[in-house]
């Protein structure tokens, strides 16, 4: 289903939330919303293929509607089991639905949680926050960097991919009205941008990335590297 949650104007701004009227268009609009969306999950599956190990687990943090598993499922081995957690149960049942229609061939385990809370995490090789860490509260994101570090094996992989905040303010501008162009010429109007900006603005709070790169040095991660860049956008990946 296409994107026109925004598309009337609004009587009174709410919170953004992940209930079934965004459930149902997700797929279309973080397609739309985030610069190069497929591309960023292509280059997970093959950062995923490097450091996820035979009969452990992959953990999709934030797993919205599957996508990710749906894409990792058809390279890695089938003794990789896939635990989705998300908070949104109607994220899950669609997450679920479409798993089961891809024929994803390795075990899988759904569970709806809080992560502001912290995560349970075992036999981990690699673990994905794809768009996930910037809403969890700022207070909370550093303790669970830190406990998904503790939990997971030796040699892992955290894939963590965010919306951030330019280190100055100058650039930082720019970048968002560069941002903003990319969804008007993803026909986005005025009104949708700006209304959405609006309910996202108490819950989607970005770091910096130099903040998101010493968050994962504090919690004892080490070659952190940059894989993916755009204005605005980024991906890391950083090794236990």
């Amino acid at each position: 289903m296409i994107d026109s949650i925004f598309k009337e104007k609004a009587g009174q701004s709410t919170d953004f939330k992940f209930d079934k009227k965004v459930v149902d268009v997700f797929d279309d609009m973080v397609v739309r919303s985030v610069p190069y969306y497929l591309e960023i999950q292509r280059m997970m599956v093959e950062l995923a293929c490097t450091f996820t190990k035979p009969d452990t687990n992959l953990y999709d943090l934030g797993c919205s509607t599957g996508t990710t598993m749906i894409s990792m499922s058809k390279i890695l081995d089938q003794s990789v089991g896939f635990v989705g957690i998300d908070e949104s149960s109607q994220m899950l049942e669609s997450c679920k639905a479409n798993l089961e229609a891809n024929d994803v061939k390795q075990a899988f385990t759904l569970k709806s949680f809080d992560l502001n809370h912290g995560v349970e995490i075992e036999n981990a090789s690699v673990v994905v926050l794809c768009l996930t860490l910037q809403f969890v509260r700022p207070l909370y994101r550093a303790k669970l960097i830190q406990s998904i570090y503790d939990q997971m094996n030796p040699g892992g992989a955290l894939i963590l991919v965010e919306k951030v905040i330019g280190e100055g303010n100058d650039f930082n501008r720019k970048f968002i009205d560069y941002y903003y162009d990319y969804k008007r010429r993803n026909d986005y109007n005025d009104m949708e941008i700006a209304q959405k900006r609006e309910a996202l603005e108490n819950i989607l709070i970005p770091f910096k990335l130099s903040e998101n790169i010493h968050m994962l040095e504090e919690a004892g991660f080490k070659d952190c590297e940059t894989f993916f860049k755009w204005y605005n956008f980024t991906g890391l990946i950083a090794i236990k």
